[in-house]
């Protein structure tokens, strides 16, 4: 059997996704250990071994790491959370000296996604076409924002819509801007137009193998209904009809309908082979006007990881597949489609 280690596999993130799809590959092939740093994390009822580590910022983490994967033979390693992405990637070398299978992107690749000014910038660069945006430091720079409404969240970093607002007029923009408190301790916020209608939002995944191989993609038109898939909703009082009734923000809980939407997916597909990716990369995006416009890229693996291998594209058994069991795998290969939908599920432990 294959041994392979999932870290942060606990609060509802893509480590838990991760967990999700390769039980869902249904093959016998993998004895899976799970860890989190919550010691009650209820995930551990899905794996064969649990371990505890600490929080990726630890200076202990890395160490206990190596010794988890030396204790239990691990051969495949996939993280569950953006901090350890960006180490994992830091000390790739150290990881794979030992033999450990690590489907992580090219450092470059990373530090492109999770930077949304360079981002958007190198996006513009290749001909492609993001939304209006820019980088602000302080309150003087907003002045130059005049295309209302936008949508404000962090600089750095992404997944989740973590501290991401709407602004439908400079007054809200100044008033979020000192709720923010922008320009103190160094913060800078990323200001991009608001476009497109909620009901043509798809989070996109676009799969390429270690050595850069095109794989296949998939998108998830999102339902964006209900407190789990909505984060901010909010009546558009801008006059600018074309963008919907409301103003919606989605949650980092995507759920909808897949399908393979060629008219999204091969701009996505084709905006991944322009940056390089290697290895898995999930897109956010609406569909404006035929094209796509894209407002946040995660180089990982995605939060609809599970939702994707119930249809038969089941992206870490796919990497398994291929570079550990050296199986050719069948560029853009058919899968299922239709309706997936989530709800919360209980754990009692008397």
């Amino acid at each position: 059997m294959i041994r392979i280690l999932v870290t942060a596999m606990g609060g509802g993130g893509h480590g838990e996704q991760i967990l999700k799809a390769l039980r869902l590959a249904g093959n016998g092939l993998y004895w899976i250990v799970g860890a989190d740093a919550n010691p009650k994390c209820p995930q551990f009822d899905m794996v064969d071994q649990r371990a505890v580590l600490p929080l990726a910022s630890s200076p202990r983490y890395l160490d206990e790491l190596l010794a988890l994967i030396e204790r239990h033979r691990i051969r495949a390693l996939f993280h569950g959370c953006e901090p350890e992405l960006r180490l994992f990637a830091r000390n790739r070398d150290e990881i794979e000296r030992r033999g450990v299978f690590l489907p992580v992107n090219p450092t470059p690749v990373i530090d492109l996604c999770m930077d949304k000014e360079k981002t958007n910038r190198r996006l513009l660069e290749l001909g492609f076409a993001p939304p209006r945006f820019a980088v602000v430091e302080g309150t003087a720079d907003l002045a130059s924002i005049d295309w209302f409404p936008v949508v404000v969240k962090p600089s750095l970093g992404g997944g989740g819509s973590a501290n991401v607002y709407i602004a439908q007029n400079p007054r809200e923009l100044c008033g979020l801007a000192q709720f923010l408190n922008l320009g103190a301790n160094d913060i800078r916020f990323f200001i991009q137009e608001y476009v497109g209608t909620p009901d043509a939002e798809y989070t996109v995944g676009v799969l390429h193998d270690m050595d850069g191989e095109y794989v296949n993609s998939i998108a998830v038109r999102r339902a964006l209904t209900g407190q789990l898939s909505i984060r901010t909703s909010v009546p558009n009082s801008t006059g600018r009809g074309e963008l919907g009734p409301r103003l919606i923000i989605s949650s980092g809980i995507s759920q909808g309908e897949i399908d393979r939407f060629p008219e999204v997916s091969e701009q996505c597909s084709a905006i991944a082979r322009a940056i390089g990716a290697r290895g898995p990369l999930n897109i956010q995006c609406r569909l404006v006007k035929g094209v796509v416009k894209v407002f946040e890229i995660n180089p990982r693996f995605s939060g609809t990881t599970s939702l994707r291998a119930m249809v038969g594209y089941n992206e870490p058994d796919l990497l398994i597949r291929r570079h550990l069991l050296h199986q050719k795998l069948e560029a853009g290969f058919p899968y299922g489609r239709g309706l997936i939908l989530r709800n919360l599920t209980e754990h009692y432990y008397g």
